[in-house]
């Protein structure tokens, strides 16, 4: 069980960020009788799921959902079916905005096409193949 200093340094955030998804219900705590509030294993990470999320711009609201659909044991078949239309927007917004991306990096410096290059390593440029190949 973690204090929330102590989840906060684990998890690379702020006590007030902990606080404020704690008050909306992104996060659940134990209190003691002292009044602290302890977090769980599983709060750390939810914690690291949420930014995460986070920094792929999803809404709280969304991100609250997606945690709901991760620890629900069963779902029903209408949220599968919206998680996986939401999956295939995202992927087609990044497939798009690859697209807009690729003629610009061709006419940078070869210097500064290196470093967008390792950006865009091995790894990614095959899943961005994969994507492409999946929402054409």
């Amino acid at each position: 069980m973690y204090r929330i200093g102590e989840l906060a340094n684990r998890a690379g955030v702020s006590k007030r960020t902990i606080d404020y998804y704690t008050s909306i219900g992104l996060l659940n705590a134990e209190r003691t009788r002292s009044n602290y509030r302890l977090y769980d294993e599983d709060a750390l990470g939810d914690l690291k799921y949420i930014e995460e999320c986070k920094h792929m711009h999803f809404p709280l609201e969304e991100i609250k959902r997606k945690l709901e659909i991760r620890k629900a044991g069963k779902i029903r078949e209408s949220e599968v079916e919206d998680q996986a239309y939401s999956v295939a927007q995202q992927m087609k917004q990044l497939q798009d905005d690859l697209t807009a991306l690729l003629p610009l990096i061709q006419k940078l410096d070869t210097q500064k096409r290196d470093v967008v290059s390792k950006n865009l390593n091995d790894e990614g440029i095959a899943l961005l193949r994969s994507l492409k190949e999946l929402t054409s």
